[in-house]
């Protein structure tokens, strides 16, 4: 299997992941279930991933560059006042639930089922939040 194909298993594996974690939540997602719904031999998913935590938290970093880039596409702006930068990231998020289907947040929803059960999620979660609010924060402390 060539480099790049393993990237797309890889990344199809994870991009079904992040729906089936919304849709279903960590306890309810079935490593089998999300076999058959990417066509993924089981080989395949532990060659990539340790188990079904590593796994988790590889989604979690996923959608983290997601929100990072949404973060710097508004508030890296400098060209804009920063009260207007924080409002387009905003209003970009909504346009963006809207135009995808809102399925919830991945971090709030991960962040309820598995805090009190995972040390390793809870310090995730916890620096994925903190993260979001510090890159706000300097918005605001500009403006």
């Amino acid at each position: 299997m060539t480099k790049t194909r393993k990237h797309e298993t890889k990344q199809r594996l994870i991009d079904a992941g992040w729906v089936m974690l919304l849709e279903h939540g960590y306890h309810a997602l079935g490593i089998q279930a999300l076999l058959d719904a990417t066509n993924t031999p089981k080989g395949s998913f532990y060659h990539h991933f340790k188990d079904k935590e590593d796994f988790a938290l590889q989604v979690v970093d996923e959608y983290m560059g997601a929100v990072h880039a949404g973060l710097q596409a508004c508030l890296g702006d400098q060209g804009m006042p920063p009260l207007t930068r924080i409002r387009n990231f905003f209003e970009a998020t909504l346009e963006s639930y809207q135009s995808e289907g809102y399925l919830g947040c991945l971090l709030g929803g991960l962040g309820q089922e598995l805090s009190a059960a995972s040390d390793v999620f809870r310090a995730k979660i916890s620096w994925c939040f903190a993260e979001i609010g510090r890159q706000i924060s300097v918005c605001l402390q500009e403006a």
